[in-house]
């Protein structure tokens, strides 16, 4: 009786082992697809809030919630400020470049949900555009683009793209929507995958 609980037991450990190799091999050829198809990585930099609306008559608690696809990050929560320095960076992983960020500023609550304090969107296809360049050449500082204002984006000032320290990097500044004032001011750049091959896709 011993011997063969002993045998059923050795069994069942190959079998676990065996399939729980076989997850890993699975999760190996997943992660290799999709880092094949990856454009590259951005980080957002969440610099600053310039001014922005009170919504309730106690203070702000501010943080920021940045959204692309299904990735959702956010920053810490601030104590008091309608002029809050985070100067955290959030990085995404980009696949397509025509898929918009949205951008939204919360009140942070204890006792209730949090209320919103203004959103707004931008877009990165300017920068993967400018990421196919031939830059290597190029003294750092060296602005590639300018983005100006208009309806179809959310933009407070102009945003330069540039090349500076071995990237592409963007400035921007956003002026937040469905509320009477305030901005935010992030930091865009741009870090090669190795082995990612999504740029290939991507005209210049």
């Amino acid at each position: 009786m011993m011997r063969t609980l002993t045998l059923i037991k050795k069994k069942l450990h190959y079998l676990h082992s065996d399939v729980g190799k076989a997850e890993k091999e699975k999760h190996k050829r997943g992660k290799h697809v999709l880092v094949e198809n990856l454009l590259g990585l951005l980080k957002v930099k969440v610099v600053r809030g310039v001014n922005l609306a009170v919504r309730d008559v106690h203070g702000c608690y501010p943080y920021v919630l940045v959204q692309t696809g299904e990735q959702k990050l956010r920053t810490k929560v601030k104590k008091k400020s309608i002029n809050p320095e985070w100067d955290e960076e959030l990085t995404f992983c980009i696949d397509d470049a025509d898929v918009p960020f949205r951008l939204e500023v919360f009140d942070k609550h204890s006792f209730h949900k949090d209320e919103s304090m203004g959103h707004a969107e931008f877009h990165i296809r300017p920068l993967v555009q400018a990421v196919k360049l031939d830059l290597s050449n190029k003294p750092s500082g060296t602005v590639i683009e300018n983005i100006i204002p208009n309806r179809q984006n959310s933009l407070a000032e102009m945003s330069d793209i540039y090349w500076s320290e071995g990237k592409v990097m963007q400035d921007i500044a956003l002026r937040l929507k469905d509320v009477i004032r305030g901005e935010i001011e992030l930091k865009l750049s741009w870090i090669m995958i190795p082995g990612a091959k999504g740029l290939e896709r991507i005209s210049k």
